[in-house]
């Protein structure tokens, strides 16, 4: 697993716990960086206050293009996963559009539901589609 693989996935354990907790989208953040075990690198860091930062409009993408799926209804675990993918897709241009939803679909594979992967690449190429139509 590449180093940035394992960022994004320390990331969706941080966004995770975040939900599970009550908190705020990221809000374990500065825990996990203070404990820093494991580590919480650079880019684990910018995926999770990118994430915080877009979240109501990623979040609203989200709700809005996921067929006969609410926010509410999905996985916590997809529904962060979506997020760390959709962020890299929409916000990201250092990371290539294909890279974003392969991994977010690989982690979907690797930590979710056997229908995760599909849902998640579905989703994620719809709006890799819109992208140049959603103005951000």
């Amino acid at each position: 697993m590449s180093a940035r693989s394992k960022a994004r996935k320390r990331a969706l354990d941080v966004l995770f716990e975040s939900e599970v907790r009550g908190l705020p989208v990221g809000g374990t953040l500065a825990d996990r960086v203070a404990d820093n075990d494991p580590p919480v690198n650079e880019f684990t860091v910018a995926l999770v206050e990118g994430v915080a930062k877009h979240v109501e409009q990623i979040d609203e993408l989200l709700e809005t293009h996921s067929v006969g799926w609410t926010l509410d209804r999905m996985p916590a675990v997809d529904r962060n996963i979506l997020r760390i993918g959709a962020y890299e897709l929409l916000y990201d241009d250092q990371v290539p559009d294909v890279v974003a939803v392969s991994e977010a679909v690989a982690l979907a594979r690797d930590l979710s539901t056997d229908e995760s992967p599909a849902f998640v690449n579905g989703l994620l190429a719809r709006l890799l589609q819109l992208k140049p139509t959603l103005g951000l």
